[in-house]
């Protein structure tokens, strides 16, 4: 196998974590943004998860050489035509504020009954060279939005997204099984032969 550098075009601590673990045993050295501290940050634009994961990958390998995974991923809730999607990190206008955004979903669904509650995790991973697109993957998590907060796990949305299959929210999850079933672990998990195959 060539040895490889991969750089996870992420600042966000939680998703990085959960990356590296899904990924663990491929043989490659993984490394993140902080390595590059005076990278310009690449814009989030793009009007879906698929264009925004592209965006990152190909313009932070342009950036730095190396080849670059990137997820763009977010909510959809039905009862809000879909949203917040791929506004989901800047919902409540300021990008990354968790208790925010948190506050306003579930304001806005105050008047929806439970069983309308359904939404889903989205996620797209892209992995690219400074060139072209090497491999890509979608992913989807299942389950319900609620009031009250549960769990310490995770991060974002996770405390008021309920899944009924388990009977936890994500952030009631404990890791190793939050790795198996989220949207990012489906999506890591079909990108993870190609990685494979692209490294050997």
């Amino acid at each position: 196998m060539n040895h490889r550098v991969i750089l996870i075009a992420s600042s966000n601590r939680g998703k990085v974590r959960e990356i590296l673990a899904i990924l663990a045993g491929v043989p490659a050295e993984f490394e993140t943004l902080e390595r590059y501290p005076g990278l310009p940050e690449v814009e989030e634009d793009a009007d879906t998860f698929e264009g925004n994961a592209t965006r990152k990958a190909m313009q932070y390998a342009g950036r730095t050489g190396r080849w670059t995974l990137a997820d763009d991923s977010g909510l959809e809730v039905d009862a809000l035509g879909g949203a917040p999607g791929v506004l989901s990190a800047r919902f409540a206008g300021k990008q990354g504020d968790d208790a925010a955004n948190n506050a306003k979903l579930v304001s806005l669904l105050r008047e929806v009954p439970p069983e309308k509650r359904t939404a889903r995790f989205r996620c797209f991973v892209v992995l690219a060279n400074e060139t072209a697109i090497l491999a890509k993957a979608a992913g989807v998590f299942e389950g319900m939005i609620v009031d009250e907060p549960r769990g310490a796990n995770g991060f974002g949305y996770d405390p008021h997204f309920y899944v009924p299959e388990v009977g936890m929210t994500a952030a009631e999850m404990p890791p190793e099984l939050k790795n198996a079933l989220s949207h990012r672990a489906r999506a890591l998990i079909q990108l993870r032969p190609r990685l494979l195959a692209l490294l050997g």
